[in-house]
C-alpha cells in the first residue's frame, strides 16, 4: 500500500517537473502518458540508491569513517551501488540502515543536497534549523521527510 502511494506521488512530482513553465492545454494526454512511461521506472529505479547515497554522506559528515571529501552528486551518479552499500554499512558500524541514526544521516544528506547552491554561511544556518528540526520530530515525521525529500531529490539525478 505505501508503495502504490509512494509511486503515485511520484508519478505527480514527476508530471509537475515536466509540465513546469507549459500549459496544461498544451500537453497531450498522450504526452503525459509517455512522459509517466518514461521517467516513473527510472525515478523508482534511483530512489534507493539517492536513500543510501544521503545516509552515507551524513553519516561520512559526523563520524568521518572515509578521508574522502565526497560530493553527494557523484556519489550518486558515479560510484557503485555495492561499494555505496559496503561503505554505508562501514560508517554505521554495526547499526543497520533501518535505524535511528541511519535515518538521521539520511535526513542531514539529503537536506545538504538540497541546499547545495546555497552560500556556505546560509547552508550552514539551514542545516542548522534541520538538525534541531531533527532531534524534535517523531520517527514517523522524519520518515516522512526523508521520503519526500529523497523523491525530490531522485528528479534531479534521472537521466
Amino acid at each position: 500500500m505505501a508503495f502504490r502511494t509512494l509511486a503515485k506521488f511520484v508519478s505527480c512530482s514527476l508530471l509537475l517537473v515536466a509540465t513546469h513553465g507549459y500549459g496544461q492545454s498544451e500537453m497531450t494526454d498522450a504526452h503525459k502518458a509517455w512522459l509517466m512511461d518514461e521517467f516513473a521506472p527510472k525515478h523508482q529505479a534511483l530512489i534507493p540508491k539517492v536513500a543510501v547515497a544521503d545516509m552515507f554522506f551524513g553519516c561520512n559528515l559526523e563520524r568521518k569513517v572515509d578521508p574522502v571529501p565526497y560530493q553527494l552528486g557523484k556519489i550518486i551518479e558515479q560510484m557503485d551501488k555495492g561499494l555505496l552499500a559496503e561503505k554505508l554499512s562501514a560508517c554505521l558500524a554495526g547499526e543497520n540502515a533501518q535505524s535511528d541514526a541511519a535515518l538521521n544521516f539520511g535526513l542531514v544528506g539529503c537536506f545538504h543536497d538540497q541546499f547545495s547552491e546555497l552560500s556556505d554561511a546560509d547552508r550552514e544556518k539551514r542545516m542548522t534549523l534541520v538538525t534541531n528540526a531533527i532531534s524534535r520530530l517523531s520517527r514517523e515525521q522524519r520518515q516522512k521527510s526523508f521520503t519526500k525529500c529523497v523523491t525530490e531529490q531522485a528528479i534531479r539525478y534521472i537521466k
